[in-house]
Protein backbone atom coordinates (compact mmCIF):
# COMPACT_ATOMS: atom_id res chain seq x y z
CA UNK A 1 0.00 0.00 0.00
CA UNK A 2 0.91 3.29 -0.92
CA UNK A 3 2.15 5.72 2.05
CA UNK A 4 -0.33 8.45 3.02
CA UNK A 5 0.94 11.85 3.81
CA UNK A 6 -1.03 14.19 6.34
CA UNK A 7 -0.84 17.87 4.22
CA UNK A 8 -1.58 21.58 5.07
CA UNK A 9 -2.22 23.82 2.71
CA UNK A 10 -3.61 27.48 2.64
CA UNK A 11 -4.70 29.86 0.14
CA UNK A 12 -2.77 33.30 -0.66
CA UNK A 13 -5.50 36.21 -1.00
CA UNK A 14 -5.68 39.79 -2.96
CA UNK A 15 -8.17 41.74 -0.91
CA UNK A 16 -7.40 45.42 -2.19
CA UNK A 17 -10.72 47.22 -0.66
CA UNK A 18 -10.91 45.22 3.23
CA UNK A 19 -14.17 47.29 3.82
CA UNK A 20 -15.64 45.15 1.10
CA UNK A 21 -13.90 42.10 1.45
CA UNK A 22 -13.91 41.00 -1.95
CA UNK A 23 -10.94 38.73 -2.85
CA UNK A 24 -8.95 36.56 -5.53
CA UNK A 25 -7.10 33.62 -5.07
CA UNK A 26 -3.43 34.26 -6.35
CA UNK A 27 -1.46 31.40 -4.52
CA UNK A 28 -0.97 28.49 -2.56
CA UNK A 29 0.84 27.06 -0.60
CA UNK A 30 0.76 23.07 0.38
CA UNK A 31 3.35 21.54 3.24
CA UNK A 32 3.71 18.16 4.91
CA UNK A 33 2.45 18.72 8.62
CA UNK A 34 4.65 17.42 11.25
CA UNK A 35 8.09 16.72 11.61
CA UNK A 36 11.17 18.68 11.40
CA UNK A 37 10.02 20.79 9.07
CA UNK A 38 11.25 19.08 5.85
CA UNK A 39 9.32 16.53 3.59
CA UNK A 40 7.02 17.99 0.92
CA UNK A 41 6.37 21.83 0.43
CA UNK A 42 5.36 23.66 -2.65
CA UNK A 43 3.95 27.48 -3.34
CA UNK A 44 2.29 28.13 -6.24
CA UNK A 45 1.81 31.55 -7.34
CA UNK A 46 -0.57 32.78 -10.39
CA UNK A 47 1.44 34.16 -13.42
CA UNK A 48 -2.40 35.31 -15.03
CA UNK A 49 -3.62 38.71 -13.02
CA UNK A 50 -7.01 39.30 -14.92
CA UNK A 51 -8.88 38.16 -12.00
CA UNK A 52 -6.65 40.22 -9.82
CA UNK A 53 -7.39 43.60 -12.47
CA UNK A 54 -10.70 43.24 -12.03
CA UNK A 55 -10.93 43.91 -8.34
CA UNK A 56 -7.77 46.15 -8.68
CA UNK A 57 -7.03 48.01 -12.32
CA UNK A 58 -3.81 49.79 -10.39
CA UNK A 59 -2.58 46.45 -8.71
CA UNK A 60 1.28 46.60 -8.98
CA UNK A 61 1.61 43.10 -10.54
CA UNK A 62 5.48 43.43 -10.80
CA UNK A 63 5.44 43.59 -6.44
CA UNK A 64 3.67 40.90 -6.49
CA UNK A 65 5.76 38.43 -8.72
CA UNK A 66 8.70 39.55 -6.77
CA UNK A 67 7.19 38.49 -3.65
CA UNK A 68 6.10 35.11 -5.05
CA UNK A 69 9.70 34.51 -6.43
CA UNK A 70 10.84 35.45 -2.77
CA UNK A 71 8.51 32.92 -0.76
CA UNK A 72 8.81 30.24 -3.02
CA UNK A 73 12.77 30.98 -2.43
CA UNK A 74 12.47 30.60 1.07
CA UNK A 75 9.86 27.92 1.04
CA UNK A 76 12.51 25.50 -0.50
CA UNK A 77 14.72 26.02 2.22
CA UNK A 78 14.04 23.97 4.98
CA UNK A 79 16.25 26.40 7.63
CA UNK A 80 13.87 29.12 6.46
CA UNK A 81 10.38 27.63 5.88
CA UNK A 82 9.22 27.34 9.75
CA UNK A 83 10.15 31.25 9.78
CA UNK A 84 8.85 32.19 6.86
CA UNK A 85 5.40 30.31 7.32
CA UNK A 86 5.29 31.91 11.01
CA UNK A 87 5.83 35.26 9.51
CA UNK A 88 2.76 34.80 6.94
CA UNK A 89 0.60 33.67 9.56
CA UNK A 90 1.24 36.81 11.73
CA UNK A 91 1.54 39.71 9.42
CA UNK A 92 -0.27 38.75 5.84
CA UNK A 93 -3.93 40.40 6.80
CA UNK A 94 -3.96 43.56 4.87
CA UNK A 95 -4.08 43.69 1.19
CA UNK A 96 -2.41 40.04 1.21
CA UNK A 97 -4.31 37.63 3.53
CA UNK A 98 -4.37 33.95 4.25
CA UNK A 99 -7.44 31.61 4.40
CA UNK A 100 -7.57 29.39 7.52
CA UNK A 101 -5.23 26.14 6.98
CA UNK A 102 -7.01 23.04 5.90
CA UNK A 103 -5.80 19.77 5.94
CA UNK A 104 -5.53 16.37 3.72
CA UNK A 105 -4.33 13.19 3.50
CA UNK A 106 -3.28 11.72 0.04
CA UNK A 107 -0.55 9.24 -1.82
CA UNK A 108 0.18 11.54 -4.27
CA UNK A 109 1.20 15.27 -2.75
CA UNK A 110 2.51 16.22 -6.02
CA UNK A 111 -0.92 15.92 -8.38
CA UNK A 112 -2.97 16.61 -5.10
CA UNK A 113 -1.01 20.14 -5.18
CA UNK A 114 -0.96 20.43 -8.74
CA UNK A 115 -5.22 19.77 -9.01
CA UNK A 116 -5.92 22.80 -6.00
CA UNK A 117 -3.67 25.09 -7.92
CA UNK A 118 -5.41 24.25 -10.94
CA UNK A 119 -9.06 24.55 -8.85
CA UNK A 120 -8.87 27.35 -6.68
CA UNK A 121 -5.71 29.86 -8.15
CA UNK A 122 -6.01 29.53 -12.19
CA UNK A 123 -9.66 28.80 -12.52
CA UNK A 124 -8.66 28.93 -16.49
CA UNK A 125 -11.37 30.15 -18.73
CA UNK A 126 -13.44 31.75 -15.97
CA UNK A 127 -12.25 35.05 -16.36
CA UNK A 128 -12.92 36.15 -19.29
CA UNK A 129 -13.74 40.11 -19.97
CA UNK A 130 -17.18 40.61 -18.64
CA UNK A 131 -19.64 41.83 -21.25
CA UNK A 132 -21.54 45.64 -20.86
CA UNK A 133 -24.03 44.57 -18.09
CA UNK A 134 -22.94 41.55 -17.07
CA UNK A 135 -21.29 39.84 -13.33
CA UNK A 136 -18.23 39.19 -13.81
CA UNK A 137 -18.61 36.29 -11.46
CA UNK A 138 -20.29 33.86 -13.81
CA UNK A 139 -19.87 29.94 -15.53
CA UNK A 140 -20.08 26.57 -14.49
CA UNK A 141 -15.81 27.04 -13.46
CA UNK A 142 -16.68 29.69 -11.30
CA UNK A 143 -19.61 27.90 -9.62
CA UNK A 144 -17.39 24.96 -8.96
CA UNK A 145 -14.48 26.60 -7.24
CA UNK A 146 -16.84 28.43 -5.34
CA UNK A 147 -18.68 24.61 -3.93
CA UNK A 148 -14.80 23.00 -3.43
CA UNK A 149 -13.92 26.35 -1.68
CA UNK A 150 -17.08 25.69 0.72
CA UNK A 151 -16.72 22.23 0.74
CA UNK A 152 -13.60 22.34 2.05
CA UNK A 153 -14.19 24.73 4.62
CA UNK A 154 -16.85 22.71 6.11
CA UNK A 155 -13.78 20.01 6.56
CA UNK A 156 -15.78 17.23 4.62
CA UNK A 157 -13.19 17.33 0.80
CA UNK A 158 -11.86 13.97 1.42
CA UNK A 159 -15.58 12.71 2.42
CA UNK A 160 -16.91 13.45 -1.16
CA UNK A 161 -16.94 11.79 -4.22
CA UNK A 162 -15.50 13.67 -7.07
CA UNK A 163 -16.38 13.61 -10.50
CA UNK A 164 -19.18 11.37 -10.49
CA UNK A 165 -19.32 9.35 -13.51
CA UNK A 166 -22.81 9.02 -14.57
CA UNK A 167 -21.61 5.90 -16.74
CA UNK A 168 -22.04 4.17 -13.15
CA UNK A 169 -26.27 4.03 -13.89
CA UNK A 170 -26.44 4.63 -17.59
CA UNK A 171 -23.70 3.40 -20.10
CA UNK A 172 -20.16 2.84 -20.58
CA UNK A 173 -19.84 5.22 -23.17
CA UNK A 174 -21.67 8.05 -21.27
CA UNK A 175 -18.47 10.56 -20.21
CA UNK A 176 -20.62 12.99 -18.49
CA UNK A 177 -19.35 13.78 -14.89
CA UNK A 178 -21.15 15.45 -12.01
CA UNK A 179 -19.37 17.68 -9.61
CA UNK A 180 -19.90 15.89 -6.28
CA UNK A 181 -21.64 13.17 -4.11
CA UNK A 182 -21.87 11.89 -1.12
CA UNK A 183 -24.02 8.99 0.51
CA UNK A 184 -26.62 9.14 3.00
CA UNK A 185 -27.89 5.65 3.60
CA UNK A 186 -29.73 4.44 -0.05
CA UNK A 187 -29.95 8.01 -0.34
CA UNK A 188 -27.44 9.43 -3.00
CA UNK A 189 -26.98 13.55 -2.50
CA UNK A 190 -25.39 14.92 -5.72
CA UNK A 191 -24.44 18.57 -6.42
CA UNK A 192 -23.67 19.97 -9.53
CA UNK A 193 -22.68 23.46 -10.62
CA UNK A 194 -24.80 25.12 -13.65
CA UNK A 195 -24.54 28.31 -14.99
CA UNK A 196 -28.10 30.54 -15.18
CA UNK A 197 -25.89 33.88 -16.42
CA UNK A 198 -24.65 31.87 -19.35
CA UNK A 199 -26.90 29.41 -20.85
CA UNK A 200 -25.02 27.04 -23.27
CA UNK A 201 -25.72 23.74 -24.31
CA UNK A 202 -24.46 22.30 -21.06
CA UNK A 203 -26.97 24.20 -19.01
CA UNK A 204 -29.56 23.35 -21.47
CA UNK A 205 -28.71 19.38 -20.98
CA UNK A 206 -28.33 19.38 -17.55
CA UNK A 207 -32.44 18.29 -16.70
CA UNK A 208 -32.53 16.05 -19.66
CA UNK A 209 -29.22 14.32 -18.14
CA UNK A 210 -30.54 14.45 -14.80
CA UNK A 211 -33.84 12.66 -16.22
CA UNK A 212 -31.72 9.86 -17.67
CA UNK A 213 -29.48 8.85 -14.70
CA UNK A 214 -32.20 9.05 -11.77
CA UNK A 215 -34.41 6.84 -13.94
CA UNK A 216 -31.26 4.36 -14.13
CA UNK A 217 -30.35 5.12 -10.09
CA UNK A 218 -34.18 3.95 -9.13
CA UNK A 219 -33.74 1.28 -10.98
CA UNK A 220 -30.80 0.02 -8.61
CA UNK A 221 -32.64 1.02 -5.56
CA UNK A 222 -30.54 4.08 -5.64
CA UNK A 223 -32.45 7.19 -4.42
CA UNK A 224 -30.69 10.44 -5.89
CA UNK A 225 -30.68 14.21 -5.08
CA UNK A 226 -29.72 16.18 -7.25
CA UNK A 227 -29.24 20.06 -6.51
CA UNK A 228 -27.70 22.27 -9.38
CA UNK A 229 -25.83 25.50 -7.48
CA UNK A 230 -26.15 28.56 -9.36
CA UNK A 231 -24.64 32.01 -9.86
CA UNK A 232 -26.02 35.06 -6.98
CA UNK A 233 -26.67 36.55 -9.65
CA UNK A 234 -28.69 36.30 -13.17
CA UNK A 235 -31.43 37.36 -15.33
CA UNK A 236 -34.42 35.75 -13.60
CA UNK A 237 -36.54 37.10 -16.77
CA UNK A 238 -34.46 35.78 -19.19
CA UNK A 239 -36.78 33.29 -21.34
CA UNK A 240 -34.07 30.80 -21.57
CA UNK A 241 -33.64 30.88 -18.03
CA UNK A 242 -37.17 30.30 -17.20
CA UNK A 243 -37.13 27.64 -19.41
CA UNK A 244 -34.04 25.45 -17.73
CA UNK A 245 -35.14 26.83 -14.13
CA UNK A 246 -38.52 24.91 -15.23
CA UNK A 247 -37.15 21.72 -16.33
CA UNK A 248 -35.18 21.65 -13.24
CA UNK A 249 -38.70 21.78 -11.46
CA UNK A 250 -39.82 18.79 -13.35
CA UNK A 251 -36.97 16.48 -12.17
CA UNK A 252 -37.18 18.00 -8.66
CA UNK A 253 -33.92 19.26 -8.88
CA UNK A 254 -32.64 21.98 -6.36
CA UNK A 255 -31.60 25.12 -7.42
CA UNK A 256 -29.85 27.34 -4.89
CA UNK A 257 -27.38 30.27 -5.44
CA UNK A 258 -23.09 29.77 -4.68
CA UNK A 259 -23.91 32.48 -1.78
CA UNK A 260 -26.01 29.68 0.75
CA UNK A 261 -22.95 26.96 -0.31
CA UNK A 262 -21.67 27.46 3.42
CA UNK A 263 -25.04 26.45 4.67
CA UNK A 264 -24.96 23.75 2.14
CA UNK A 265 -22.06 22.45 3.38
CA UNK A 266 -22.61 22.53 7.05
CA UNK A 267 -25.77 20.15 6.40
CA UNK A 268 -23.22 17.91 4.27
CA UNK A 269 -20.76 17.63 7.31
CA UNK A 270 -23.57 16.72 9.66
CA UNK A 271 -24.84 13.97 7.46
CA UNK A 272 -21.10 12.76 7.29
CA UNK A 273 -21.14 13.04 10.65
CA UNK A 274 -17.65 14.58 9.47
Amino acid sequence: MARRLQLEFFLLRYVPDAVKGEFVNIGLVMTESGGDGGGFAEIHFTADWRRARCLDPNIDVEMLEALGRDLERRLKDQQQRALLLHEMMDSYSNTLQLSPIRRCVVENPAEEFRDLAHELVEMPTMWEPAKEGQPRNVGRKWIHAGMAEAFMTAGIWDFLVKDFRASTYTNPADDFLLDFAYPVGNELRIFHAVSLAVVGPETRMFPLRVAKIASRMREKKVLPSFMAVVEDQFDEQDKAVKSVIAFMADENIRVKRLKEMPIIAEVARQELRA
